[in-house]
C-alpha cells in the first residue's frame, strides 16, 4: 500500500551495534546514493517508503534491541506507513531461519556479507568500484576505518566468527586510496577498526602488516590522527609501537580487550595468552610508548569463574590502572564453545562483580584525570552541547572515553572539527574542563 506524501525510493537506514556495523551502513548508503536512491540514516521523520535495519547479534541485550527495532518497523509496515522492510547484519546472519518464521512482515533478510543480494532485491546495481566510497554518518572530521572483516580467533564466549566469518584483509592499496578520499572530504581522524587489528596482513600477505599499514596511512596528507581499536593481545606486532612512537599523527592510544587475568579464566576463555605474558605486554607497551593510553574490556561471570578468579582480576585492575576500562557480564551464546559449559555464575553475582570493577575503575579514572589538571592538550572538537564546546585529546576515542569541555562564551572562538590547545583546570572521573590557550 502506497501512502500519500511518501517519496518513492526513499530509504531510511537504521544501524544497531558496533562501529563495524556503522561502516557497513555507510557503504550501503554510498551504494544506494550511486543508484539514485534518496537515502537517510536514522531519520526522525517518517517519510521513507523503505527501511533497512542493520542488526547486531552479539549479546542478549543487543539481540533484544535489534528484535524490538524490527518489530517497530514491522508495525509501521502493517499500518501502511511503509512499503518495504529489509533486515541485514549480524542478527540476520545468525538467526535468519527463525526470524523469517517469527517476523514474516519483513520482506527479506540478508547476512553480513550479502549486500550485493540486498541491492539486487532493491533492483539496484552493486558497484564494486565504489567499495570504500561511503556516506559518512559521523561528524565529517572523523571516520571509522575498517581494515579487515571477520575473525579467526577461537575465544570461547564469542559468536563473532559465526556472524562475520573468517578473517579477510583489505589491501593496503585500497585502504590508502580510501584514506585519501576521506581526507579530501575533510576527515582528520581515522579510527582503525576490525575484529582483530593484530591479525592484519596474515590473510592477504602471509605476515602481520599492521606496522606497514600504519606507516602508509600516516603519510596521507590531511590525516592528523590515526587511532587503533580492537587489537588482540596474543602475538601483537610490537613494531606497531615503534611506529606509534615515531609518528606524531598516530595517537598514543590502544584499545586492547584483555577479558581477564587469571590463568584459569584465560585458559577457559581460550585466549591464547597467560597472566604473565599479559602483564609483560602491558609493561612493554608503557615502556616503549611512555604516554600511551590503554583501554581494555573485561568479562565478569564467565562459566567457571570462581571468587578467587574475580579477586585476582580486581587486584590486577587496581594495580594496572588502565586509562579506560569497560566490563560486560557474560552472555551465554548459542553455538559458542562456552555454550557447552554450565553457565554456573548467578546473574546477580555477574552484575555485582561488574559493578565492583566499575566502581574501582571510577576511582582510578578520577585519579588519572586529576593528574591532568594544569597541563595543556591538543583537542579536537566534536560538538557543542549545553553551553560547552566538547572535544577529545589523542588519548580519547569518541563516545566511550573522556571528553574535554570548554565553556562556549562569546570570547571562545572554536569551530567544530578544528583542533585547539586547551589548558585543563578541573577534572571529574570521566570529563575534563578547561580553557583555550
Amino acid at each position: 500500500m502506497k501512502v500519500r506524501g511518501q517519496k518513492a525510493n526513499k530509504v531510511n537506514v537504521i544501524t544497531l551495534g558496533c562501529s563495524k556495523n556503522l561502516v557497513d551502513s555507510e557503504v550501503l548508503m554510498g551504494q544506494l546514493r550511486a543508484n539514485q536512491f534518496d537515502v537517510t540514516h536514522e531519520a526522525e521523520t517518517n517519510d521513507a517508503n523503505i527501511v533497512i535495519v542493520n542488526t547486531c547479534g552479539f549479546i542478549d541485550n543487543a539481540k533484544q534491541e535489534s528484535i524490538d527495532t524490527i518489530l517497530r518497523y514491522a508495525d509501521e509496515k502493517e499500518a501502511g506507513r511503509l512499503d518495504k522492510l529489509y533486515v541485514m547484519g549480524c542478527l540476520s546472519q545468525r538467526y535468519k531461519d527463525e526470524l523469517e518464521v517469527e517476523i514474516p512482515q519483513v520482506d527479506a533478510y540478508f547476512g553480513t556479507l550479502e549486500m550485493p543480494q540486498l541491492m539486487k532485491k532493491l533492483e539496484a546495481n552493486y558497484q564494486h568500484e565504489l567499495v570504500g566510497e561511503r556516506l559518512i554518518t559521523t561528524p565529517s572530521h572523523y571516520a571509522y576505518f575498517k581494515i579487515a572483516e571477520g575473525c579467526n580467533r577461537p575465544c570461547s564466549f564469542c559468536a563473532i566468527p559465526l556472524m562475520r566469518g573468517k578473517h579477510t584483509d583489505r589491501s593496503i592499496e585500497d585502504l590508502v586510496r580510501e584514506a585519501k578520499r576521506l581526507a579530501s572530504m575533510g576527515t582528520k581522524e581515522l579510527i582503525l577498526i576490525a575484529q582483530d587489528l593484530t591479525y592484519y596482513g596474515l590473510q592477504a600477505y602471509g605476515e602481520r602488516k599492521l606496522p606497514d599499514l600504519l606507516r602508509h596511512l600516516s603519510d596521507v596528507e590531511g590525516i592528523e590522527w590515526i587511532r587503533m581499536q580492537y587489537a588482540y593481545p596474543s602475538q601483537f606486532p610490537m613494531e606497531a609501537l615503534t611506529v606509534m612512537a615515531e609518528r606524531d599523527n598516530i595517537c598514543k592510544y590502544l584499545d586492547m580487550p584483555l577479558q581477564h587475568i587469571s590463568d584459569n579464566m584465560l585458559k577457559t576463555m581460550r585466549r591464547g595468552i597467560s597472566k604473565r605474558r599479559t602483564i609483560e605486554l602491558v609493561d612493554t607497551m608503557r615502556q616503549r610508548v611512555p604516554d600511551i593510553a590503554l583501554r581494555t574490556t573485561l568479562i565478569a561471570g564467565h562459566p567457571g569463574e570462581t571468587q578467587q578468579d574475580f579477586e585476582e582480576l580486581y587486584q590486577w585492575v587496581a594495580d594496572t590502572k588502565f586509562d579506560r576500562l569497560g566490563i560486560f557480564t557474560y552472555s551465554h551464546e548459542e553455538s559458542t564453545h562456552a555454550y557447552t559449559l554450565e553457565d554456573n555464575v548467578p546473574a546477580e553475582t555477574k552484575q555485582d562483580r561488574a559493578d565492583q570493577i566499575m566502581e574501582l575503575q571510577q576511582g582510578i579514572s578520577l585519579e588519572l584525570n586529576e593528574q591532568k589538571v594544569g597541563q595543556t592538550y591538543k583537542v579536537l572538537f566534536d560538538r557543542k552541547e549545553s553551553g560547552y564546546f566538547v572535544g577529545r585529546t589523542q588519548y580519547d576515542s569518541p563516545e566511550v572515553d573522556n571528553e574535554v569541555l570548554v565553556p562556549a562564551t562569546p570570547d571562545t572562538h572554536v569551530r567544530l572539527g578544528d583542533f585547539a590547545h586547551v589548558r585543563i583546570n578541573e577534572a571529574s572521573d570521566f570529563d575534563l574542563y578547561g580553557q583555550l590557550v
